[in-house]
């Protein structure tokens, strides 16, 4: 069996891992990331495209701005809206703080950039994951690689493998507390080279359902419509979504909306998570692995940042003795988490449709926008959590 060492073992190679590996880096921690699918994969996925104020002043840190600040997108505010009423969040007259729209996809490339400077040791197509020896002064992760099965002896093990991961699991079953709301419905979002049919985002409630207006760039747009959860993409011609969006939105933005042909199509349920602990032993969980949130507040990129940045400032403290830091992670990472939770599941609530809901619940959903065009502490209290409590 091939042995490799190194100080922080770093269980997958997303936005997450890499951020958290170039964080280390910097600081003169070595790191080696394993990664179950290729980088051609990795890049593929398509996520997130708001940065909270927070995760882009952490890609700063990290060294990996400059690209995000030569093609990211301030924005000042968003839209929410209830029909033809259109309810405006300054974040910036709010706030004094804006978010950045940069996609996940280019955060994820300028990390693998700056990794690939560094001479980070990241392996690609790694199977068969087992992390062992957590109560240990140190502990190792076998794995399968190019066929050969090796060990990597480390300190500490940080588990930024997602959801379906082996981090969390590895964690014992009777150890672990999860809470979790299945929404009964789910996104489906396409990609088309159009240009937006707004320049700040629209998050859009209707008696036909949610939609979101979102972009990339400047002709590149990200929109998505509510759909059954039995729905499938095949489901969905371009016309019909089309369609669909445009009797979703505002007429005022309907009148601007400018189609074409969609380059990605895909559906993506909605459900919330968190597993508690984030720590066990030696081995640190970090972003979905340890929770998911659904889009709506646009949350989950941004809370594996804020992870990253508590355990990232712990761990430079740990290898140099002070275990205060990495004794605290859970805890500290936990109570930023269920705050972005309780954001994520209330714009969740107020923004779509759910199946054999009573005439109450429509009125809830317009008495809560009525109160945001009307009051100004409602929507400085909507702003301080859309562009992210302090870490």
């Amino acid at each position: 069996m091939t042995t490799l060492t190194t100080q922080v073992a770093i269980i997958g190679g997303g936005p997450s891992g890499l951020l958290l590996s170039q964080l280390l880096n910097k600081a003169g921690i070595e790191t080696v990331i394993l990664e179950r699918s290729t980088r051609d994969h990795v890049l593929a996925r398509i996520r997130a495209g708001i940065l909270e104020w927070g995760t882009v002043e952490l890609l700063r840190e990290a060294g990996v701005g400059a690209r995000m600040e030569a093609e990211g997108i301030p924005h000042d505010g968003c839209y929410l809206t209830d029909e033809e009423l259109m309810v405006h969040i300054d974040f910036k007259e709010l706030t004094g703080k804006q978010v950045m729209v940069y996609g996940q996809t280019e955060v994820t490339t300028d990390l693998y950039n700056a990794q690939d400077t560094i001479g980070t040791t990241v392996l690609h197509e790694v199977s068969d994951v087992d992390i062992r020896d957590l109560d240990q002064a140190k502990s190792y992760v076998e794995f399968t690689h190019e066929g050969t099965r090796k060990r990597l002896e480390c300190l500490y093990v940080a588990g930024c493998d997602g959801f379906h991961g082996v981090s969390r699991k590895t964690i014992p079953e009777e150890k672990r507390r999860e809470f979790e709301r299945v929404y009964p419905f789910g996104w489906l979002g396409i990609l088309s080279e159009t240009p937006p049919v707004n320049d700040e985002l629209i998050y859009s409630n209707s008696r036909h359902g949610f939609a979101l207006a979102s972009m990339r760039n400047e002709n590149l747009v990200r929109y998505y419509v509510q759909v059954p959860l039995t729905d499938k993409v095949e489901d969905w011609s371009d016309q019909r979504f089309w369609d669909e969006f445009s009797r979703r939105i505002p007429s005022e933005a309907a009148s601007r909306l400018v189609t074409g042909p969609s380059i990605e199509k895909s559906i993506a349920p909605l459900r919330s998570f968190v597993s508690e602990p984030l720590r066990w032993g030696n081995l640190f969980l970090v972003g979905d692995s340890a929770h998911i949130v659904p889009p709506t507040g646009a949350k989950g990129l941004n809370l594996a940042a804020s992870d990253v940045y508590y355990l990232y400032t712990a761990l430079i403290d740990a290898v140099k003795g002070k275990t205060t830091g990495i004794d605290e992670y859970s805890a500290r990472a936990l109570a930023r988490i269920w705050k972005a939770m309780r954001f994520s599941w209330q714009m969740t609530t107020m923004l779509h449709r759910f199946d054999g809901e009573d005439a109450f619940a429509e009125q809830m959903r317009k008495a809560t926008l009525n109160h945001l065009a009307t009051s100004e502490t409602a929507r400085r209290d909507l702003a301080e959590n859309y562009i992210g409590l302090p870490f």
